[in-house]
């Protein structure tokens, strides 16, 4: 078994999408034509669920998810289904580097709120086969609705109004899961990867905000929509750079933001992209501050089936023990294998490989 904490994140963890089964995605695109019901089509996914879960326990992972196989996105599906908020179509997807996705976004058309949100059975159905294993569930960063998302001005002319509800919906949304039995769960989020670029800083300035000012905005966001988890409950948060069919949105370090992610932030653990030169050194870790902040460095790619030399990321591993105490550093991939139903360029079988890569340094690493 993998050396472990009591609680998440896990020496070897990992960010939470797997590939979708074949019989998943020819499901759902039954059900959108109208040939099967949504009963059916959650029967099939339960099925599949059940068999990920056993995989993963066999993988030696001490937290399973469920692969986030009912969804499309690992954000929209979340955001669209909170009060006020709408999934639409959009003249363009997003643009990554080399291919563009669906052309798919979310706007807030009404007052948010957070009741009766179908993820919370999703949560339940995953809870029931953990057993003896963390059963950890993936939501986007309150972030990705504040930056990413179109607001109505007539429905919020006033941006701090926003912000305030849509910290209470996440207060209450965090209370929902916990009550359903969670007690691991992760906030996914790209919008930190602005602060990385010069490009990502023209976003910021076009948005009409100083850099500053956005770094306290995006950490308030976190820290306040956490600040009443109950004292047994685990909240990380992901910070990506992009993942679409193995492509990416934005490169650069965390330097700009460093301050803030690693000294600021009050999540548990941070799950990092640090598995290619476009994430840039460990040199920000200098900032963590705190004894008790689990750093998950996601050395190992899951954007391409290459196993990568593990003597190399032990090697990763102490370079970044430099900055933060090897007690206080977990493994991971640098992200999901699916973080929309199409996937990475990988096949299950690599997915599975690379998952056992992880464990397996992790075993050699806290022996």
């Amino acid at each position: 078994m993998t050396t472990t904490l009591t609680k998440g994140p896990y020496k070897a963890d990992h960010v939470g999408s797997f590939l979708r089964p074949e019989r998943v995605k020819e499901a759902r695109v039954l059900h959108q034509n109208g040939d099967i019901t949504r009963e059916q089509l959650r029967k099939i996914e339960d099925e599949e669920i059940i068999r990920l879960v056993e995989k993963q326990k066999e993988a030696g992972l001490q937290a399973v998810t469920d692969g986030e196989f009912r969804r499309a996105w690992w954000h929209f599906d979340f955001l669209s289904q909170l009060g006020g908020v709408e999934l639409y179509e959009t003249d363009a997807g997003i643009q990554f580097n080399g291919v563009q996705t669906k052309a798919h976004g979310i706007k807030v058309v009404g007052k948010l709120d957070f009741s009766d949100h179908p993820m919370l059975e999703d949560y339940k159905f995953l809870h029931d086969l953990a057993g003896d294993h963390a059963a950890k569930f993936t939501i986007p960063s309150p972030n990705m609705l504040f930056f990413r998302g179109t607001i109505d001005e007539k429905v919020y002319p006033d941006k701090d109004e926003f912000f305030n509800d849509l910290i209470t919906v996440y207060q209450k949304a965090i209370q929902a899961f916990y009550d359903a039995g969670c007690r691991y769960l992760q906030l996914d989020d790209t919008a930190w990867a602005v602060f990385f670029s010069e490009k990502g800083q023209e976003q910021i300035a076009a948005k009409g905000y100083s850099i500053d000012e956005l770094l306290e905005r995006f950490t308030r966001a976190i820290n306040e929509s956490i600040a009443k988890k109950p004292e047994d409950m685990v909240i990380t948060m992901h910070i990506c750079r992009g993942n679409f069919k193995s492509s990416y949105t934005a490169s650069g370090g965390y330097d700009n933001a460093s301050e803030y992610i690693f000294g600021k932030l009050k999540v548990d653990g941070l799950f990092l992209e640090f598995d290619d030169e476009r994430s840039g050194s460990f040199e920000p870790l200098r900032h963590v501050n705190r004894s008790d902040l689990q750093i998950v460095l996601g050395l190992i790619t899951s954007k391409f089936g290459e196993l990568e030399d593990p003597e190399l990321i032990k090697k990763r591993i102490r370079e970044a023990s430099l900055y933060v105490p090897l007690d206080q550093i977990c493994l991971s991939p640098q992200c999901g294998f699916s973080s929309t139903e199409e996937g990475n360029l990988l096949t299950e079988e690599q997915q599975w490989e690379k998952i056992r890569h992880v464990v397996s340094i992790a075993n050699e690493v806290w022996k």
